[in-house]
């Protein structure tokens, strides 16, 4: 049963119903009870052919879970079209992955998962990544308050290999040779992060008149490449913390928030992660900013979990894509 938690008026607040991993295969006990759960999330009851849309023409199909669409004389089932297309795991398998990326708070990693689930280091990391990939939802805005920053992934120069700090020892210090990162969180709300080539101001402009609706007022940091914000047309109402003088919070305007999201992000690359290639590393933050936009205290992880079947469409990922 879901919690009720009282405030001190009186009124009533909804804490999210939480699930254990013995709640959760109670709940699917078998591929049966998994494929109901896809088709429910996915088609509301009626099938929906994936191919060309199809609803009135869609049969059964002699084959449990398979149906036929009349109209393009093509077979699907729930994962057709999906991250889990062609897969040759158990459901059951997916629905526990699903589960474990949405509820680990600094995420899961593929070899703990692989033995998990009794299967090889690269199907895990495979399966993980192809969740990653259904986590990219960037069809919202932000509004109201927004702060803004950048940062920087990549290891220490002291860690690095040898060959790997001659590499970089003639192209300077500081970020080189770090994956810049940029993103917005809107005041208690939602997060968008993207890697990106260069914090430069056009860069840095683009990213904020593409993600945060117009009128917003935006807080960053005393970076150079916010300095033309303010001149957008009058867009945004702009202001800023100066991180150089020590200043960093005054009043309602600091960037705690999105700094947090950088802290959440790096912890889970530290301690969980360990190494993650600039090739993949937008699928690592999609996974990150969707378990933050998805785990209010109020949502239920069911209802966390259906989000990550909504967004499964059109989102398959085939692993010699992965790997090439």
């Amino acid at each position: 049963m879901a919690v009720i938690q009282y405030d001190q008026a009186g009124s009533d607040k909804r804490l999210a119903e939480t699930m254990s991993v013995v709640q959760l295969f109670k709940r699917f006990p078998n591929e049966d009870a998994c494929y109901t759960w896809l088709e429910d999330v996915r088609w509301q009851g009626q099938p929906v052919c994936p191919h060309c849309g199809g609803i009135d023409r869609v049969v059964d199909d002699p084959r449990p879970r398979h149906y036929r669409c009349k109209d393009c004389r093509k077979r699907f089932t729930a994962t057709t079209g999906t991250c889990l297309h062609a897969t040759k795991k158990p459901l059951q398998d997916w629905v526990y992955v699903i589960y474990s990326v949405l509820t680990a708070r600094k995420g899961v990693s593929a070899m703990q998962l692989s033995k998990e689930l009794g299967c090889q280091y690269r199907t895990a990391w495979h399966m993980l990544h192809r969740i990653r990939e259904a986590c990219g939802r960037g069809d919202f805005m932000l509004d109201g308050t927004v702060e803004a920053d950048e940062t920087y992934i990549g290891g220490k120069r002291k860690n690095m290999s040898h060959a790997k700090r001659r590499e970089l020892k003639d192209a300077g210090r500081g970020t080189v040779g770090k994956e810049a990162v940029i993103g917005a969180r809107e005041r208690g709300g939602k997060v968008v992060a993207k890697p990106v080539a260069t914090t430069d101001s056009a860069t840095v402009i683009h990213f904020i008149e593409d993600k945060v609706e117009q009128g917003s007022t935006v807080y960053t940091d005393d970076a150079t490449a916010y300095d033309a914000l303010p001149g957008i047309i009058n867009q945004f109402q702009h202001e800023t913390v100066v991180h150089g003088a020590g200043e960093y919070v005054r009043g309602e305007v600091h960037t705690n928030g999105i700094e947090s999201v950088w802290a959440v992000l790096k912890r889970s690359i530290t301690g969980t992660w360990h190494h993650i290639s600039p090739k993949h590393l937008e699928r690592y933050i999609n996974e990150v900013t969707f378990r933050l936009n998805e785990g209010n205290c109020e949502v239920d992880t069911i209802d966390r979990m259906d989000a990550i079947v909504v967004s499964m469409q059109g989102k398959r990922l085939k692993y010699r894509e992965l790997v090439a």
